[in-house]
């Protein structure tokens, strides 16, 4: 029975090779013997006569009357693959094909027997048709060549692939019989001067090595859809051959830009695009690489990249190989013209060579350009018109599927090798991991991992040897490295705590409502679909709670990005640095699904002082356009200000900027009372009394009046006093009241 491989039925006969006994029969791939030796050969139930040759490859055999009895003629293209010379002998078994040994698919090399300069165009078609005929039912071996006479001239092929349907070749020679259903793919070599037109390969599949993505495999998680968007966009049209999109009258994407928050991805996308292409190894450029010192070289530098790439598609035209140059920070080299004040006219140089290659009189279409940046907006606006970088994607934040994805691309192997701990849920990681950017997640993982290896060293003796079994990352590493690894674009938990150091304490129906009223705001931000920037004031007399009350509605929220901008970080600065600063919080909350900002004491970022009066107009311009500008679609976020002038702010406008204003007032006797009681720190028959004399006071300063009363008419008695074994002496409180009131 026939196997894979064929079967040889009969031993293997010794013949002597001897040439081809006329120059035309060489053009017809056939070995020749005697017809008294040809029987030996016969396919039983087939006009077929197939002999295995030197255990190599198979050919069809036919009589002729020149050759003698034992002697089996080759042609030279045979004899050189047979490793073979005339008067050899060589081992010649019949072979009969197994069942279902049809080809579906064959892919072959194409030169000129007699290389030099010249050049052929070819139809692939009519190729295809007339090889069908002239080589039906012979049998081709991956690496087998033969030569054939097309329209005059002489060629050989070499078979690159040979598949027969349904048949694994990863443990066999690849090896089929031509049929008339077989499916011819031809192939040149860049210096061959063959010409392939009309080839109707679905999809010039050769463009990508796999024939399916798994982008987890190839480290990329939660970018699905971009990496969907990018393939519809820029390849789609790559999949087909190039005749089709010639009758569609497009051309191909010759740019993409990557851009988003560091850490993303970008970078990482790009080089996995580079790697699934076949063809060309991607050109990778780091964007200052490019510039030179010496005049011109710059722009020499960009046009000897697109070098290949032109030479390529003045040789194969249409059948070009893809050429991938990959411009990692592409805004340091491609700056809006006029942009750079240097003098010396570089940059706009730069881009003007890169526009004309792109998209220029002798434009290029074998090419895709793919920049990645952090900022867009410093890109020259004619790069990014369709032609250029037109396929712009925002690589953006992942999600808690994309998180939950990417930790575990990162804890794939730790999983296989056993080294995590059966109490880590991935699930739970992800969700803790608001606003964490891929890059973010790694060090997350690898801090974990950290914890889990120090727990296994001893630092009194570093060579003791390491049970490797005993390693185990558990889920308190991973929580440990979530509190270590900040996101850039998370909620500034630490600065919000500091603005409460006192905590909340319940002080009056007053506050509560406000509070209640501004975790309202917080929850229309969070499911409003018509209310995508929503802005608060919060005003009232200078420590009344405003900055405490504001952080613990960004901390209760649970929003991803918080932030508090407060004129304590901007000590010094010029005012277009502090714009600058103010701008790129907002930029960034833009970045997140949904955010707070905070603007702490909006007069001392603007710089009021109630003489004169004075202040600084471009920072209060910035925010009022800061404070109506509506997010991205799809991005959400709360602004709360807070501040002591607000009639300064009315005055200069911004009141008006806010859609709410909330009246934080100070402390009646009543609400004095409550907090005094939640403290506990006054004997009972003393609360009423010291409750009204503080009347009207910020809970701020009743706060420090505590504290100052606290310590005790000669100090050290706070801790007596905090913890309940004594009391705070109304005389004293009296005296310490008497010493703050301004007179």
């Amino acid at each position: 029975m026939a196997g894979l491989f064929g079967l040889s039925s009969t031993a293997p006969a010794t013949m002597i090779v001897t040439s081809t006994p006329a120059a035309d029969l060489a053009l017809t791939n056939l070995a020749y013997c005697s017809a008294s030796d040809l029987q030996n050969y016969a396919v039983p139930g087939t006009k077929l006569f197939l002999g295995l040759v030197g255990g190599s490859f198979v050919l069809s055999l036919s009589p002729h009357g020149s050759i003698g009895s034992g002697h089996i003629a080759l042609n030279a293209i045979q004899r050189r693959h047979a490793r073979v010379s005339t008067g050899d002998r060589i081992s010649v078994a019949r072979f009969i094909p197994p069942d279902d040994f049809n080809l579906a698919l064959l892919r072959l090399e194409l030169e000129f027997v007699k290389k030099g300069s010249k050049s052929e165009q070819v139809d692939a078609v009519l190729l295809a048709n007339q090889l069908r005929k002239r080589f039906i039912n012979q049998i081709m071996t991956a690496g087998q060549r033969a030569s054939f006479e097309y329209h005059g001239t002489n060629y050989i092929f070499t078979v690159n692939q040979a598949v027969v349907e349904g048949q694994d070749t990863s443990n066999s020679v690849e090896r089929g019989m031509i049929s008339n259903d077989t499916y011819f793919v031809f192939e040149t070599s860049n210096g061959s001067g063959i010409k392939i037109v009309n080839q109707r390969e679905a999809a010039s599949s050769s463009i990508f090595r796999q024939k399916e993505f798994n982008l987890q495999a190839l480290g990329i998680g939660g970018l699905s859809e971009e990496f969907a968007d990018i393939f519809r966009r820029a390849f789609a049209s790559r999949v087909f051959p190039p005749h089709v999109t010639s009758k569609l009258g497009i051309k191909h994407v010759k740019g993409m830009l990557l851009y988003g928050p560091p850490g993303t991805g970008k970078t990482l996308i790009a080089r996995q695009i580079g790697k699934m292409l076949n063809g060309r190894e991607p050109k990778i450029v780091n964007g200052p690489e490019v510039l030179s010192k010496f005049v011109g070289e710059t722009e020499k530098n960009v046009r000897d990249l697109f070098a290949d790439a032109e030479n390529d598609q003045r040789a194969h035209g249409d059948q070009s190989e893809l050429h991938v140059i990959i411009f990692d920070e592409i805004d340091a080299i491609c700056k809006a013209r006029g942009s750079t004040r240097d003098g010396t006219g570089v940059h706009d140089s730069i881009v003007n060579q890169l526009l004309t290659k792109i998209d220029g009189v002798e434009s290029l279409n074998n090419v895709l350009l793919i920049g990645m940046t952090n900022r867009k907006d410093l890109l020259d606006e004619a790069l990014l018109r369709p032609g250029r970088l037109e396929v712009q994607v925002e690589i953006s934040l992942p999600d808690e599927n994309g998180r939950l994805q990417i930790l575990q691309i990162h804890t794939n192997k730790m999983k296989e090798n056993s080294f995590i701990a059966p109490d880590v849920n991935l699930r739970e990681i992800a969700a803790r991991t608001k606003n964490y950017s891929g890059a973010e997640i790694e060090g997350v993982v690898k801090s974990a991992v950290s914890y889990a290896l120090n727990r296994q060293l001893s630092l009194d003796d570093l060579t003791k040897p390491v049970d490797e079994e005993s390693i185990k990352v558990t889920m308190d590493d991973f929580l440990n490295a979530v509190q270590e690894i900040i996101p850039a674009f998370g909620a500034s938990t630490d600065d919000l705590e500091r603005c409460r150091l006192n905590g909340m304490v319940e002080c009056g129906g007053r506050h509560k409502h406000i509070y209640e009223r501004a975790m309202l705001l917080v929850e229309q931000v969070k499911v409003s679909k018509g209310s995508p920037l929503v802005t608060c004031l919060l005003e009232g007399p200078s420590g009344s709670g405003k900055t405490a009350m504001a952080a613990t509605v960004g901390i209760d929220s649970e929003f991803p990005y918080v932030k508090i901008i407060s004129a304590e970080s901007m000590i010094g600065l010029l005012e277009s640095t502090k714009c600058a600063k103010i701008v790129k919080v907002f930029e960034d909350a833009y970045k997140s699904p949904l955010s707070i900002i905070i603007l702490d004491d909006i007069e001392r970022l603007l710089e009021y002082v109630a003489i004169g009066p004075r202040f600084s107009n471009l920072m209060s311009q910035a925010l009022m356009v800061l404070l109506k500008r509506l997010p991205p679609k799809g991005k959400k976020l709360l602004v709360i200000g807070t501040t002591s002038e607000v009639g300064f702010l009315d005055s200069v406008g911004i009141c008006d900027a806010f859609s709410v204003t909330y009246h934080v007032p100070t402390l009646k006797t009543d609400d004095a009372k409550k907090v005094m009681q939640q403290l506990n720190v006054f004997a009972d028959n003393d609360v009423d009394a010291a409750a009204e004399a503080v009347s009207d006071m910020p809970i701020k300063k009743l706060y420090m009046l505590i504290e100052m009363a606290a310590q005790g008419e000669r100090g050290g008695g706070a801790e007596a006093i905090y913890s309940g074994s004594q009391k705070i002496k109304i005389s004293h409180f009296f005296d310490c009241l008497q010493d703050i009131i301004r007179y």
